[in-house]
């Protein structure tokens, strides 16, 4: 993609218009992303023209309509799925352009998933599910049980190392999907509806979860449909029909009067 030399500022980060990061800082990119989805002879446009700078430590939030293709941008943007064209940047690195085991790899390493089924495994016990992906990603045993352990510590569940789903509420099983996510020790969590299985009070139980782990330097991409959710981000993107339409910076000095748009919204 050719970079002119008009600048403009996105998410704090200084980008080309063609949407080439110019900040090293920098740890999500995406350049002119399209995803199409076929079913026979139609084709549905899931995403078309998406560009996004994303820095190290932002919390972004990202909310739309139903069908506006919120989850597809996550999942096209973590390597979960595939894309049509453009490119997308993690870390510097190009992940579609990846092999599958590389792939695979790279989310192992650096990436964790929240999603809004907590998909717990029933017979395993908390501290079980948060090992698992752990050894898959051929971590030893005596080590994955260690931080598996801890990490649950870390999510307020160390009273509950030794129980199963079942014997857990909603909210501690979604900490339980949380630990799971940071034990890999990711530099980015993707997050699908984390709260949208959950009553209002655990709902801010793990929003205030997730807003102290990116104070200490996390990066979260979230998709919500809940306005108060979204407030609890540094910046919220809308998407609409495949697109970004809007793009607002909901912390700083200036973004007082956004942050409370978005609450009443």
């Amino acid at each position: 993609m050719k970079v002119t030399e008009v600048m403009t500022e996105i998410g704090g980060v200084a980008i080309a218009s063609g949407g080439t990061a110019m900040n090293d800082d920098a740890i999500l990119v995406t350049e002119d992303v399209r995803k199409i989805y076929r079913s026979g002879a139609d084709s549905i446009v899931a995403l078309e023209g998406l560009d996004l700078v994303v820095p190290q430590g932002q919390f972004v939030a990202v909310m739309g309509p139903s069908g506006s293709g919120k989850t597809t941008l996550l999942n096209c943007l973590s390597g979960l799925d595939e894309i049509d064209a453009g490119r997308v940047l993690v870390d510097g690195l190009s992940i579609h352009e990846l092999s599958d085991k590389e792939r695979t790899k790279h989310r192992a390493r650096d990436m964790g998933f929240i999603f809004q089924a907590f998909n717990l495994i029933p017979v395993f016990t908390a501290t079980e599910n948060v090992e698992l992906p752990l050894l898959l990603a051929g971590v030893r045993v005596t080590d994955a049980r260690l931080r598996a352990r801890e990490t649950l510590e870390r999510v307020g569940l160390g009273h509950r190392l030794d129980r199963r789903p079942m014997e857990l509420s909603g909210g501690e099983q979604q900490r339980v999907a949380v630990a799971r996510a940071l034990a890999g020790k990711p530099r980015i969590v993707w997050a699908d509806e984390p709260t949208g299985n959950l009553d209002s009070e655990m709902a801010v139980s793990v929003i205030d979860l997730l807003g102290e782990l990116h104070d200490e330097g996390l990066t979260i991409i979230l998709v919500t449909h809940d306005p108060a959710v979204a407030a609890h981000a540094d910046r919220l993107i809308t998407v609409r029909d495949g697109r970004l339409v809007e793009d607002k910076l909901l912390a700083g000095p200036d973004a007082r009067e956004v942050r409370e748009e978005v609450t009443v919204a």
